[in-house]
């Protein structure tokens, strides 16, 4: 089956306290989300990109791809209001009649592994619905009542989603033929909202969203740390 990856990069840079797009701002050298593109085509040169960017963010991408020779070929949709409706943008940019495997990923995520990558789009091709997810270190505690209350919970009953998150296209397609809701914070929770049922495998830790100063500087280590590691 075909595969393709819908990158989501809506944001604005608010959290990091900068005018630039977190997507854009520049990681090794160049913009974060073509770190993220490089990566996941450097693991499969016959996946399909496609981008998803706010309508003001266009001729910027444009320029950027310019200014550093950046040519890996990719299919620029225009976002929607919300991280939903702009994944809907990216399943209507693909114009495939046969069953395929689409992936939604984070343009700020550019450190997936390709161990990960394989397992994902391998489980996705048996089970239809798959995520990445890692376990909980810390402890962790719920609130239970409106005064501050909170309680214990046990952290190896818990885990932290990433993405990309893969799944069969004819399975994404009619989920996102839902009416939206509030609650849908990701694809899997889109998905299991119709009675799918979301398979996980384990994602690696390194795997970070990058939302904010503290992000950016873990990831420059996190590339450092990579460069460094000898050729096996």
């Amino acid at each position: 089956m075909k595969r393709y990856i819908i990158i989501v990069a809506g944001g604005k840079g608010l959290r990091m306290g900068s005018n630039v797009p977190k997507q854009f701002m520049l990681l090794n050298g160049k913009p974060l989300v073509m770190t993220t593109i490089e990566n996941l085509c450097a693991m499969d040169v016959t996946l399909r990109i496609i981008l998803v960017l706010p309508k003001e963010q266009l001729q910027l991408w444009d320029e950027l791809c310019a200014e550093y020779s950046f040519t890996i070929p990719v299919k620029v949709v225009t976002g929607g209001t919300t991280r939903f409706h702009s994944v809907q943008n990216g399943l209507a940019a693909i114009e495939e009649p046969e069953e395929a495997l689409v992936g939604v990923h984070d343009g700020v995520r550019p450190f997936l592994a390709m161990k990960v990558y394989d397992e994902l789009f391998r489980e996705a091709a048996i089970n239809g619905a798959v995520i990445p997810v890692v376990a909980v270190h810390d402890s962790m505690r719920r609130f239970i009542g409106g005064q501050g209350a909170t309680e214990s919970v046990p952290r190896d009953r818990y885990r932290l989603v990433q993405t990309p998150q893969v799944f069969k296209l004819s399975i994404l397609r009619k989920a996102y033929e839902q009416r939206y809701l509030e609650q849908f914070t990701d694809d899997a929770s889109v998905v299991e909202a119709m009675g799918e049922f979301v398979h996980i495998v384990e994602g690696n830790r390194e795997n970070i969203k990058i939302t904010t100063p503290f992000d950016f500087v873990l990831a420059k280590a996190i590339v450092e740390c990579l460069t460094q590691q000898p050729e096996t």
